[in-house]
C-alpha cells in the first residue's frame, strides 16, 4: 500500500471540500439559532424558559450521544460512510421544521438534527486531523471552527431576516432544504476516506496509548480532563444563550430583525476569530489560550445582562464571540496532540460527547433556575461557572509546546517532545 502523505498543502482539495461540508453542516444549525423562541411563541403558544429550551435538550442529547457513538463506529466503518449517514438524518429536518404541526415535531427535527451534528461534524473534524498530521494542525482545526460557526451566524442573520421580511418564521427554514441536499451529495461524490493518512501516522508517531480512553479524557489525564471540563462548560453557557439571547433582547425592546442580527453578532466572531486562534495554538501554550478565553466568555456574558446600550450590547457579544474563539480549534488540537491516533476518534468523541452535553445541562439548568428565580439569576451563575472553568484549567494543566511543557503531570501523560 502506497504511503499517504501528510500536511494541509498536500491534500488541499480535499481539505477544503471538507471545510465547505462542514460549512453546510453549520448552517443547518444556524437557521435555528435566532428564530426558535420566537416560533415556538408565535406558532405554539409556548410560554416559559422550560419550554422554549426543550428543543436543545434534544437537540444536545442526540449530538452528544453521536458523538460517543461516532468514537465506537470508526472502528466498524469508514469515516465516510460516517458522514454520510450523519447527512441522511439532516435530509428531513427542514421539512420537519417548515410543516409542523405541533412542538413535539420540532423536538424530533432537533433529534435528527443533533445526530447529523454529531456525526457530520466529528467526521469531518477527525477527517482533516489525519489529512493534515501535526504540523499546522491548529489552522486546520481554526479553519474547520471557523467554517461551520461562521455558518451559524450567517444563516442566524439569514433567518432573522427572513422571517422579518415574510412575517413568517417558517420561511427562515426553507434554506435547509437547499443545505441538507448539497452536503449529502458533495459527501457521497467528492469526498474520499483517510484510512491510508491515518496509517501513514500511525507509523510516525510517538505518542502513547492511553490506559483508559474513557477515564483519562473525561478527567484523569491533566489536559484531556482539563479540556473536556471546559468544554462542557462552553457549551453550557452557549446552550443558555441559544434559548435565552433571544429572551434576553427581547426584554430589551429589540425587535426580531434586531435580534438576528445581534444574535449572529457571537457565532460570526467565533467564526472568523479562528482563523487567528487556531494558528495561535501552533505557536504559544494552549493552556494560557483556554484560561484566558473562559475567563473572557464569564466576562462578556455578566456584560450582556448589565447592557443598555446597543454599542455596549455589541462589544459584549463582539468579546464573547472573541473567548470563545481562543478556546474553541485549541478544545480539538489538545485533544489530538495528546492522543494516539488509533485513540483519537474514540477520545475525541468522547470529549465532544461531554462538551456538547453540556447544551443539555444548560438548557435545562436555565429552564429550571430561570423559571424559579429568574433570568438574571442564569445570567450571573453562568458567567461565573465559565470563569471559574478557566481558572482551573489555569491551575491544572500544562503546556504541550516544546519549549513551555515541563511538569511531573505532563510528563506522565505526555510524552516527551
Amino acid at each position: 500500500m502506497a504511503i499517504a502523505k501528510l500536511g494541509l498543502r498536500e491534500n488541499a482539495f480535499q481539505f477544503w471540500l471538507l471545510v465547505l461540508v462542514n460549512a453546510f453542516v453549520g448552517a443547518m444549525i444556524g437557521l435555528e439559532r435566532s428564530v426558535i423562541p420566537q416560533f415556538a411563541e408565535v406558532n405554539f403558544g409556548l410560554n416559559g424558559n422550560s419550554a422554549l429550551l426543550s428543543f436543545i435538550v434534544a437537540f444536545g442529547l442526540a449530538k452528544s450521544g453521536a458523538n460517543l457513538l461516532m468514537g465506537k463506529l470508526t472502528g466498524r466503518f469508514t469515516r465516510k460512510q460516517i458522514l454520510l449517514l450523519g447527512w441522511s438524518f439532516a435530509l428531513p429536518v427542514p421539512w420537519l421544521l417548515i410543516y409542523a404541526p405541533n412542538w413535539n415535531w420540532i423536538i424530533f427535527a432537533n433529534l435528527l438534527l443533533g445526530i447529523n451534528q454529531g456525526l457530520a461534524w466529528s467526521s469531518t473534524v477527525v477527517m482533516k486531523i489525519d489529512l493534515v498530521g501535526e504540523k499546522n494542525r491548529g489552522l486546520a482545526m481554526g479553519i474547520n471552527e471557523f467554517a461551520g460557526y461562521l455558518a451559524v451566524g450567517l444563516m442566524a442573520f439569514l433567518a432573522g431576516y427572513l422571517a422579518s421580511e415574510f412575517g413568517n418564521v417558517v420561511t427562515a427554514f426553507i434554506p435547509g432544504i437547499l443545505f441538507s441536499m448539497a452536503g449529502l451529495l458533495i459527501s457521497l461524490l467528492f469526498i474520499k476516506d483517510t484510512y491510508a493518512h491515518v496509517q501513514t501516522e500511525t507509523l510516525q508517531t510517538n505518542i502513547p496509548l492511553l490506559q483508559n480512553v474513557w477515564k483519562d479524557t473525561t478527567w484523569r489525564h491533566s489536559n484531556l480532563g482539563s479540556v473536556t471540563l471546559n468544554g462542557f462548560v462552553n457549551n453550557l453557557n452557549d446552550g443558555i444563550l441559544w434559548g435565552l439571547l433571544p429572551v434576553l433582547l427581547a426584554s430589551k425592546g429589540y425587535t426580531i430583525k434586531e435580534i438576528g442580527m445581534l444574535a449572529g453578532i457571537y457565532p460570526v466572531v467565533w467564526g472568523l476569530g479562528q482563523l487567528v486562534t487556531g494558528k495561535l495554538g501552533d505557536l504559544v501554550c494552549k493552556k494560557q489560550l483556554l484560561s484566558l478565553g473562559m475567563v473572557l466568555q464569564g466576562l462578556a456574558i455578566s456584560g450582556l445582562l448589565f447592557s443598555q446600550s446597543l454599542p455596549i450590547l455589541i462589544t459584549a457579544l463582539v468579546l464573547l464571540g472573541a473567548g470563545t474563539a481562543l478556546v474553541y480549534p485549541n478544545f480539538i488540537t489538545l485533544v489530538a496532540e495528546n492522543t494516539h491516533p488509533g485513540q483519537r476518534p474514540q477520545s475525541l468523541g468522547i470529549f465532544r460527547f461531554w462538551r456538547d452535553f453540556g447544551y443539555v445541562a444548560g438548557a435545562v439548568l436555565a429552564g429550571i433556575i430561570g423559571d424559579l428565580f429568574g433570568l438574571e439569576t442564569v445570567i450571573i451563575g453562568t458567567a461565573l461557572l465559565t470563569v471559574g472553568a478557566g481558572i482551573l484549567s489555569e491551575i491544572r494543566m500544562c503546556c504541550t509546546n516544546k519549549l513551555l511543557w515541563r511538569s511531573e503531570e505532563c510528563q506522565k501523560f505526555t510524552p516527551a517532545i
